[in-house]
C-alpha cells in the first residue's frame, strides 16, 4: 500500500536539531517508497523536492500567540488556549483531509506548544485521522521538571489517549513512557536511524542498485573492482561467495569490472563465469555488473563514481587476481578504511602486509571464505558497521517496522 503520509514537528530543516534531522530522513525515505509526503511546521523552508511542505506559525514553538495563551493558562485563564486548541483543531482537520496518516514528532509529549497538543487529543479522539505519537522525550523523565507541568492542562502530557498510537526510540524510552502512562497502553519500539544515500551522497545510479538488490539488507557484501579478464581469477570470487552462502550467511558479491565486446577472448571469460554462477546457482548472489540491466530495462553504466558508492557500502574489498604489476584499489580502499581479503601475490602483500586478510590461491574456496569472516569478525569498526547497516538504515527500518506499524494503523481505523 501507499499512503498519503503527513508528518508533524514544531520545526524543520534548516532548523537545526535531532527530531528537525529525523523528520527529514522519514520524509525522504517515504517518498522513496512511493509515498505521497507533506510536512506541516511551524518554522522552516522546503528541504526537498519529493515532499511538499506546509508552514503555519501556530505550529511553532515560540509563535507569540502561543505563549500568551499558555501564559494565561497558567494564572487559571484558559480561554485563549481554548481558542487556539479549536482553531488549530479546525486547521488541521482542513488540511489533513486528503491524508491517511499523521505522524506527529514530540508534540504530543513536550510542553512547547500546548493548544497543538489539545488540539491533537480531539482529532485523534474523534477519529479525524490515523495519528502516530512518535515519542523521543519528555520533561517527566528529568529532576527539575517544573511543578506547573503536574497541574491541568499541562498534564495532558502525561497520558496516553484513545485514537492515538504511540512510538517510542528504545526499549528504553519504552520503559520510560510506560512508567509515565502507566501499564496497558501499547508502544511500537521503531529506533532513528540513518540513511547512508544521503551521508555518502550516494549517486542516483548506486541508490538505483541499492534498492532493486536490496543491497542494504544483505549480511556481508564483497566488491572485486576489477576488469573481467582470466587473471583476476573471477572464478574464485564466485566459488568463495558459495562457500560462503553455504555457512549460512546472506552475502552478494558485486563485480564491477567492465569486459571488451569486441574482444572474443573476453566475451568467452565472461560467459564461461555465468555459466559458473549458474552451475553453482548463486544467480542471486553474485551481480556481474557490466551485464546488469535494471528492471527497467536501462543498463547500468559503472563509473568511478559508483564504484566509490560500493566502496562505501561494502563490508571487504575481494582481490584474488593471479598476477597484477601493482594494486590500487588497496590504496582505494585505505584511503577509507575499507577491509581488504586478497591473494598472496607479492605486489598485494608489499602493500597490504599485515593490515590485510591474505589467502593462499591454492587454498579451497571453503578455507578463504572461513578466513574472510575470522578476519571481518575480528575487526570491531566492522562489527559496529555491519550492526548499523542491519539494525539501523532507514530503508530496512521502514521495510521491517515501520511499514506493517503505517498498515495496522490504516487497517485499524477503517
Amino acid at each position: 500500500m501507499k499512503y498519503n503520509i503527513a508528518l508533524l514537528h514544531y520545526s524543520c530543516p534548516p532548523v537545526v536539531g535531532g527530531v528537525e534531522e529525523i523528520v527529514r530522513q522519514q520524509a525522504s525515505v517515504f517518498a522513496r517508497n512511493y509515498h505521497n509526503v507533506k510536512v506541516l511546521t511551524g518554522v522552516g523552508e522546503r528541504f526537498s523536492e519529493s515532499c511538499e511542505l506546509e508552514i503555519n506559525p501556530l505550529l511553532g514553538s515560540q509563535n507569540r500567540q502561543v505563549l500568551n495563551a499558555q501564559k494565561s493558562a497558567l494564572k487559571d485563564k484558559p480561554e485563549k488556549l481554548a481558542g487556539l486548541i479549536k482553531k488549530l483543531y479546525k486547521y488541521l482537520t482542513l488540511s489533513l483531509k486528503d491524508f491517511d496518516l499523521l505522524i506527529a514528532h514530540n508534540v504530543l509529549t513536550m510542553p512547547f506548544n500546548l493548544p497543538l497538543t489539545g488540539a491533537l487529543h480531539r482529532l485523534g479522539q474523534e477519529g479525524v485521522i490515523p495519528i502516530i505519537s512518535w515519542n523521543h522525550d519528555s520533561p517527566y523523565f528529568y529532576a527539575d521538571t517544573p511543578e506547573y507541568l503536574d497541574a491541568f492542562p499541562w498534564n495532558i502530557l502525561k497520558r496516553a489517549y484513545a485514537g492515538i498510537h504511540y512510538v517510542v526510540i528504545s526499549e528504553n524510552r519504552k520503559k520510560m513512557f510506560a512508567d509515565l502512562y502507566g501499564i496497558g497502553k501499547h508502544l511500537d519500539v521503531i529506533p532513528n536511524g540513518i540513511d547512508p544515500i544521503a551521508f555518502f551522497r550516494l549517486d542516483p545510479s548506486s541508490v538505483h542498485l541499492i534498492q532493486e538488490q536490496r543491497l542494504f539488507e544483505a549480511e556481508l557484501l564483497m566488491v572485486q573492482p576489477t576488469r573481467l579478464h582470466p587473471r583476476k581469477n573471477v572464478e574464485l570470487s564466485i566459488r568463495v561467495t558459495k562457500a560462503i552462502r553455504d555457512m549460512g550467511i546472506g552475502v552478494k558479491m558485486l563485480i564491477t569490472g567492465a569486459y571488451d565486446p569486441h574482444t572474443p577472448k573476453t566475451v568467452d571469460y565472461l560467459n564461461k563465469l555465468k555459466a559458473l554462477i549458474r552451475d553453482l546457482d548463486v544467480e542471486n548472489d553474485v551481480l556481474i555488473m557490466a551485464e546488469h540491466r535494471f528492471k527497467s530495462g536501462e543498463k547500468l553504466s559503472v563509473d568511478r563514481i559508483i564504484i566509490r558508492d560500493l566502496y562505501l557500502i561494502t563490508d571487504i574489498l575481494f582481490l584474488p587476481s593471479l598476477q597484477e604489476g601493482f594494486g590500487i584499489p588497496l590504496l582505494e580502499a585505505g584511503m577509507i578504511k575499507l577491509p581488504v581479503a586478497c591473494s598472496n601475490i607479492p605486489p598485494f602483500v608489499e602493500i597490504g602486509g599485515q593490515d590485510v586478510c591474505i589467502f593462499d590461491l591454492y587454498d579451497p574456496p571453503e578455507q578463504i571464505a572461513r578466513k574472510i569472516m575470522a578476519f571481518i569478525d575480528g575487526i570491531k569498526p566492522h562489527r559496529m558497521f555491519r550492526k548499523v547497516l542491519r539494525n539501523y538504515v532507514w530503508d530496512n527500518i521502514y521495510q521491517d517496522k515501520i511499514l506493517p506499524l503505517l498498515t495496522r494503523v490504516a487497517k485499524d481505523h477503517h
